[in-house]
C-alpha cells in the first residue's frame, strides 16, 4: 500500500518524465559520439560494447547520479514541506518503511534510465559494428549481464542519496552534499580499490574490461554497502526519534 502511495506522490514532482528525458539525454551521448567521432573507435580488436563504454560511460554516469541525487531530494522534500513527514509518523506505518519504498520507486527510475541506455548502447554496436553479432544469440545475454552489473553497481548511491536528504529539511543542502561527492568520486583514482568502493564512485565502473575476480569483489563490496546504508537509517530514525 505504501509503496502504492509512493507512486502516487511522484505523479506530482515531475520525476517521471525528468528520469525518462535525462535517460533519453544520456542514451544520446553514445549515439551522437559515434556519429562524428566513429574512425576513432572502429579499429583494434576491443569488443565493441568496450569501446563504447570506454567512450561514453564516464558522461552518462555523470547524468545517471545527478537524476538520482536530484530524485532523492525532491522525494524527501515532499515530505518535509508542510511537515507532512510529522503527520505521517501519527499513522500506523515505520518510518523505515518509507524509506525502503523511496528506495524501491528511486531504483525503478533508475532501471528504466538504464535499460534506455543499454539499448542505446546495443543500436551502436548494431549499427556501427555490424560483423559483432551484437544482439544474437551471445553478445544480447552479454548487454544483459552488463546492464545488471550497472544497475547493482548504481544501489549503494540510491540509498545512501535517499539517506542523506532523510536528514535535512532544507533540499539544497542534501543536494550541495551529493554534487560534492559526485565530483570527488571522479577524482578517485580508479586503481585504489578502496577507494573505488565509496557510493558515488561505482557507478563509474564498467563489467566490460573488468576481471572477473575483480567484478565479483565489486559486488560483494556493493552487497556489503547495501547492508551497512540500510542499518545506518535506521540507526538515525531511532535517534531523530530521541530528539523529536
Amino acid at each position: 500500500m505504501s509503496y502504492a502511495l509512493e507512486c502516487k506522490k511522484i505523479k506530482r514532482t515531475g520525476l517521471i518524465p525528468a528520469f525518462l528525458g535525462g535517460g533519453l539525454l544520456a542514451a544520446l551521448v553514445p549515439i551522437l559520439n559515434m556519429s562524428f567521432r566513429s574512425e576513432m573507435y572502429m579499429t583494434g580488436d576491443i569488443p565493441p560494447l568496450q569501446i563504447l563504454l570506454d567512450a561514453n560511460w564516464q558522461m552518462m554516469t555523470m547524468l545517471n547520479l545527478l537524476l538520482a541525487v536530484s530524485g532523492a531530494c525532491i522525494m524527501y522534500h515532499t515530505e518535509y514541506s508542510d511537515n507532512a513527514i510529522q503527520r505521517m509518523a501519527a499513522l500506523p506505518l515505520r518510518e523505515s518503511r518509507l524509506f525502503f519504498d523511496k528506495a524501491l520507486v528511486l531504483t525503478v527510475l533508475c532501471a528504466l534510465v538504464l535499460f534506455i541506455e543499454i539499448m542505446a548502447l546495443a543500436f551502436c554496436c548494431q549499427y556501427w559494428f555490424p560483423d559483432s553479432g551484437t544482439f544474437f544469440p551471445l553478445s544480447f545475454a552479454e548487454l544483459m549481464v552488463n546492464y545488471g552489473y550497472l544497475l547493482l553497481l548504481m544501489l549503494p548511491a540510491v540509498l545512501i542519496s535517499l539517506l542523506i536528504a532523510s536528514a535535512f529539511k532544507n533540499m539544497w543542502i542534501p543536494l550541495g552534499i551529493h554534487i560534492i561527492c559526485i565530483f570527488m568520486a571522479t577524482m578517485l583514482p580508479v586503481e585504489n580499490f578502496i577507494l573505488t568502493l565509496f557510493p558515488f564512485a561505482l557507478p563509474f565502473q564498467t563489467l566490460a574490461g573488468t576481471e572477473t575476480s575483480r567484478a565479483v569483489h565489486f559486488i560483494i563490496g556493493v552487497v556489503i554497502e547495501i547492508i551497512v546504508i540500510g542499518i545506518g537509517e535506521l540507526i538515525y530514525l531511532r535517534i531523530r526519534r530521541c530528539f523529536e
